[in-house]
């Protein structure tokens, strides 16, 4: 059964929240966010922890904004040197969001997807695509770094358990998984070949941190 994630993230909070880019070259533009919808995007202040852990690997990455919201954390990405970020959501509304920010960016075509589709069955597509072509060209390039940040309240299970069965499709080889939870939330130290290495704590928010390892099953 399909977990309508996206969906659920724009059951956040009730008001216009005003999201920024905190730094790189897009460096302080003011991003929209949707006045009609509920929305809890991640804080500045939980994104600047997230980048400054996941800096030294940034430049270059390809990156998978999950349950994308406005796009803050992929366009922060973009901002800090990624080489692309695909950016999916479910909602429609939501999507067209994403797109108006990453032209206020002015962001190339050629460094962007944005996708309007579930989570889990979206996962599940590009991986089945990813293990049947044989032309490398005709497939997306598995992302380096991936952040999942669905809404609190929602079992977490599903989508990592994807990408740790599918992380040899889904993701490189130094690849990693950063999953934006509540604090009182537990996620396991393991799930297929991803493995828990770090935690951080902010107020209510945690950031679980994943990378692949061959070792763990």
């Amino acid at each position: 059964m399909n977990v309508n994630l996206c969906n659920l993230r724009n059951l956040r909070i009730a008001s216009e929240i005003n999201v920024r880019i905190i730094a790189g070259k897009f460096r302080g533009r003011n991003l929209k966010s949707p006045p009609s919808l509920e929305v809890r995007p991640t804080s500045d202040r939980l994104r600047e922890t997230l980048f400054n852990v996941i800096a030294p690997r940034i430049e270059g990455v390809r990156f998978l904004d999950l349950c994308a919201g406005s796009g803050a954390v992929g366009i922060e990405a973009l901002s800090r040197g990624a080489a692309h970020a695909t950016f999916v959501d479910r909602s429609r509304e939501t999507c067209s969001l994403i797109k108006a920010n990453l032209e206020l960016c002015r962001i190339e075509e050629g460094a962007r997807e944005v996708v309007q589709a579930e989570a889990q069955p979206y996962l599940q597509r590009v991986s089945a695509q990813m293990r049947g072509a044989t032309d490398s060209r005709k497939h997306a390039a598995p992302w380096d770094i991936v952040f999942f940040d669905p809404p609190y309240a929602i079992d977490y299970g599903p989508i990592l358990e994807i990408l740790g069965a599918d992380a040899a499709t889904l993701l490189t080889e130094n690849g990693a998984v950063v999953v934006e939870h509540h604090f009182k939330t537990e996620l396991p130290d393991r799930a297929g070949k991803l493995s828990r290495y770090r935690i951080l704590k902010q107020r209510d928010s945690s950031l679980s941190f994943y990378q692949v390892n061959d070792a763990a099953s």
